[in-house]
């Protein structure tokens, strides 16, 4: 009888369930269920839809139930740096409010009055994002104090939905790293900090690590379902989990987890929270078993998406259509494609330029920074398409290129896992420009990593070097030509 693990693995448009077992030493996947995503516009702010979220997360339980494929542990990822805060009776406080949101404008003045944005970095090791929890939480604090002050707990996405399996509250310890209110040495909630912004300290409870058992389903959800199982903790922070699913065979490889955001950085054995790493703009998050994940966040796909989305007329600005709406449907690789007859075309954008974050149109928002900064603008798709990859490919090389000089390492490789290793357009352009030999895949990177945890904390891999050479063994692994 095969032996069943569920990773729950949402991202920014969806979720999906993904079952796996292992027979002869490969690790077989199959994906069970599939729900949208959604943000919806709430008191004045963007908000993930939780109800939503929760519908999906019990649909595919129920399903696994249905076909008969009962999975031993259950393990839930999502992105970073969102929360929901609870009251005494452990109903939600508020909504929860999406990082794309613009009420963390200006935070960073608040903070920085606190404390200066170099010891922060020193304390915590993470970049400066403006949707980093710290200026949530600081946005909240200007906005609703009162609501703040009755909340008893705070939990990370993921954390919430693993709670609301097993009535058991743990705050784990990879996601909680990207709130930019854990000490990188320490490894755990830097209480000082937190008192010295004026946050509740009863909020932060002790960390748990990835592979730690949150416990059973409750009775009620078993009742729904038709089965029981643990749940264990994966690493809840998407690129975490991803991280773990990079087959690399030596540590002078860079890893790239693409999807709609692009996250380029290395493990490292300990936080680099140098002055020069600061200005950098580099990241230290926390990774399974404390292996730092030292990287880059860039814009990533979002770009594409967005693009995407307006041509086929579903982006919608100011309550009307886009009016950059086109007479076809466009696929991703129709517009590699388009990107591909338009090489010639040389303007390039900083992919992380705060216009990009939340457009009311990507196109136009594209367009106007070739304007801004003297450069011709895209005319056409082909043009605007291959604007877009070539500063994606031109991002990640200097990234590369700023990675060796502050870690002092020549790195050989890159390893692209998650959805958009699938882009063969941008990998080439990611090889061409980089001089590197480039490794797509395996594709279901953030899933296999969840899956990776549970599998080793039931004792199916002995540890993370018996997974990752599974995952070489049982994963389509090409190499860019």
């Amino acid at each position: 009888m095969k032996t069943y693990y569920l990773a729950i693995d949402i991202g920014a448009s969806s979720g999906r369930h993904i079952l796996a077992f292992v027979e002869n030493g490969k690790i077989k996947l199959e994906e069970i269920h599939r729900f949208e995503n959604r943000q919806i516009h709430k008191n004045g702010h963007d908000c993930w839809d939780l109800e939503n979220l929760w519908n999906g997360i019990m649909e595919g339980l129920k399903n696994c139930g249905r076909i008969g494929r009962i999975p031993k542990t259950i393990g839930i990822d999502t992105w970073g740096v969102d929360y929901v805060l609870l009251d005494e009776n452990d109903r939600l406080l508020g909504d929860a409010v999406a990082y794309r949101d613009k009420r963390t404008e200006g935070m960073d003045r608040i903070v920085e009055s606190l404390i200066t944005e170099q010891e922060l970095y020193q304390r915590t090791g993470i970049q400066k994002q403006m949707f980093n929890t710290i200026y949530q939480l600081m946005a909240l604090k200007e906005e609703a104090p009162n609501q703040l002050l009755a909340a008893k707990t705070l939990l990370m996405l993921p954390d919430y939905f693993h709670f609301l399996l097993t009535g058991i509250k743990k705050q784990e310890y990879t996601n909680a790293t990207t709130t930019n209110l854990v000490n990188a040495l320490e490894k755990e909630w830097d209480y000082p900090l937190i008192e010295r912004l004026g946050l509740p300290k009863e909020l932060f409870t002790a960390l748990s690590m990835p592979g730690t058992e949150v416990g059973g389903l409750f009775p009620e959800i078993q009742e729904q379902v038709g089965f029981d199982a643990k749940v264990i903790l994966p690493a809840t922070h998407d690129t975490a989990s991803a991280f773990l699913a990079v087959p690399a065979q030596n540590d002078r490889s860079v890893y790239l987890s693409s999807g709609t955001w692009s996250l380029l950085g290395v493990e490292n054995k300990a936080p680099l929270t140098t002055e020069k790493s600061r200005q950098e703009n580099f990241t230290n998050e926390g990774g399974a078993w404390y292996r730092y994940r030292y990287l880059k966040n860039i814009m990533g796909l979002w770009m594409i998406q967005s693009i995407r989305r307006e041509l086929n007329g579903t982006e919608y600005v100011a309550g009307h259509e886009s009016r950059h709406k086109s007479d076809r449907q466009w696929g991703f690789g129709d517009l590699a494609q388009e990107a591909g007859k338009a090489e010639g075309f040389a303007s390039v954008v900083d992919v992380n330029h705060q216009s990009f974050l939340a457009p009311e149109s990507m196109i136009d928002a594209v367009c106007d920074y070739c304007k801004n900064t003297g450069q011709q603008a895209p005319e056409s798709i082909g043009e605007l398409m291959q604007c877009v990859y070539r500063s994606l490919a031109f991002c990640y090389r200097e990234a590369i290129t700023k990675l060796g000089s502050l870690t002092d390492c020549s790195y050989t490789d890159i390893h692209i896992v998650g959805g958009g290793c699938q882009d063969s357009y941008l990998n080439h352009m990611i090889a061409k420009m980089t001089g590197l030999p480039v490794w797509a895949g395996p594709v279901e990177g953030t899933a296999i990593g969840n899956l990776i945890i549970q599998l080793i904390a039931d004792g199916g891999f002995a540890n993370l070097q018996c997974a990752r050479d599974a995952i070489r063994r049982s994963f389509d692994i090409k190499k860019v030509e």
